[in-house]
């Protein structure tokens, strides 16, 4: 099989991939905004909001684990222009974007404080822990304001993505890290640790309603939407197989970003220095990892398009095999952009120690190293998911975190006295393991099915 395609196969690809690239890239530089500017405050500061920021991503993955159970569903609907299959799929995840957001905000308030303390250790390194303590619960707490919003923007972005409208949640993100950016720059200085929570908060009200502004005022495309509030009654059949095929993906999503806390929460045995080096290096990967992770996204997208319209496997596989490539290369130009970026990036914490910038310096550079690891890896999960293998998926990727990495990340941290540039680039390079698996998983090709033909509308 061929692993580069033709003109017509790439412009449909980051038609897709373009929109969802710049929309994901816009989340992430919220975060790095956020990061940078609370940066200036001081260590304490930056851990705080860190640990904060790495409760809260739990809570971001289970409404993406939301968003992926339900969307294998509508993403086949959509390929098999059943708009009315669609539209129950997208009732179904408005009411657990609901139930969702609701269970974080409770958890959150109630259980934050002591969660937060699982994470600060005396490493006699001078840093104070009770004032880590106060500023990551108080943005924490604050943040919570704005689970809702995100959640219900999430389900309209995610039905809009489905149906192949992109430019759309977009837009709203460009829009809300304008706003972002500003509010920041005008609160954190007054205000804190507090300013970067309201500014994030008011972007994600600002995002969600454009989108759900959008999508009303274009319902001739975006079929789902209309009557969409009818009723909220879901039918059986579907709710049944969405649970079925869902409650692993969720699961997954869920228990993969518990595992990866408890990995970060092994790095906090090295003290709150490597806490924020953790953290420093972490927003600048994760926003410019978004041009190769978002190709899983493409993927789904594009192979559940396929199997809903009972495309023949062997079309399904060579489009497939050109996508994973796709993806590996990307991730290429991302890992030289990293190795670039290792000595210039902490420059820009001009009130953060200098031990720290020089760890973030390392820990990129192993972000780096390990890049074609994750493209690879991700582009085989998503692959997986999208002819509804959800309990394989999950055993492929969230099993892959609790058999290997945890145990890795809990013996480095106290059985060993590594120090923590070892300790992360031994944690990357385990990743390796899992593209083994994910290779031979998608090579014997039984994720290619069609999930939707026995459903009812």
């Amino acid at each position: 099989m061929k692993l580069i395609g033709d003109k017509s196969f790439y412009k449909r690809v980051f038609k897709i991939a373009i929109p969802l690239m710049i929309q994901n890239g816009v989340t992430n530089m919220v975060g790095l905004i956020n990061n940078i500017t609370v940066g200036q405050l001081g260590t304490e500061q930056l851990a705080g909001v860190a640990i904060a920021n790495q409760l809260i991503s739990i809570f971001y993955l289970m409404v993406f684990g939301v968003a992926s159970a339900t969307g294998i569903f509508g993403a086949q609907y959509e390929g098999k222009k059943d708009y009315e299959g669609a539209r129950n799929v997208f009732r179904l995840k408005i009411l657990l974007m609901v139930f969702f957001c609701t269970a974080a905000i409770l958890i959150f308030t109630i259980f934050g404080r002591p969660l937060i303390s699982a994470f600060l250790h005396d490493n006699n390194d001078g840093s104070d822990l009770t004032l880590t303590l106060n500023e990551g619960y108080k943005y924490l707490l604050l943040m919570c304001i704005g689970f809702l919003p995100y959640g219900i923007g999430q389900a309209y972005a995610g039905s809009l993505r489905e149906a192949g409208h992109t430019m759309a949640p977009m837009r709203s993100s460009v829009i809300a890290l304008i706003i972002s950016l500003g509010l920041n720059l005008l609160l954190i200085p007054m205000i804190g640790v507090a300013g970067a929570a309201v500014a994030t908060v008011v972007s994600r009200f600002v995002e969600g309603s454009i989108t759900i502004f959008w999508t009303h005022r274009n319902q001739n495309i975006a079929h789902f939407i209309v009557h969409a509030y009818r009723t909220f009654k879901v039918p059986a059949e579907l709710t049944k197989s969405v649970v079925i095929k869902g409650a692993p993906l969720i699961l997954n999503e869920s228990l993969w970003s518990v595992g990866l806390t408890i990995v970060n929460q092994s790095y906090s045995y090295r003290g709150v220095t490597a806490l924020a080096a953790v953290n420093m290096a972490s927003t600048i990967v994760n926003l410019v990892n978004v041009l190769f992770m978002t190709m899983g996204v493409v993927i789904g997208i594009i192979m559940g398009n396929m199997l809903g319209a009972d495309t023949p496997k062997e079309e399904v596989r060579d489009t497939n095999t050109k996508l994973i490539a796709t993806s590996v290369g990307i991730s290429l130009g991302v890992a030289a952009i990293l190795f670039a970026l290792g000595p210039v990036f902490p420059l820009l914490y001009k009130s953060t120690s200098s031990e720290v910038k020089e760890i973030a310096k390392y820990l990129i550079w192993a972000e780096a190293c390990g890049a074609p690891f994750r493209a690879f890896g991700n582009a085989a999960y998503y692959t997986i998911r999208s002819g509804g293998k959800t309990l394989l998926t999950a055993l492929y990727d969230c099993g892959f975190v609790w058999y290997a990495l945890v145990p890795i990340a809990y013996c480095l941290a106290h059985f060993t006295e590594l120090g923590i540039i070892p300790m992360y680039f031994t944690i990357k390079m385990a990743e390796g393991i899992k593209c083994l698996i994910g290779f031979i998983m998608v090579k014997r090709g039984k994720w290619m099915t069609n999930i939707v033909d026995r459903q009812t509308a």
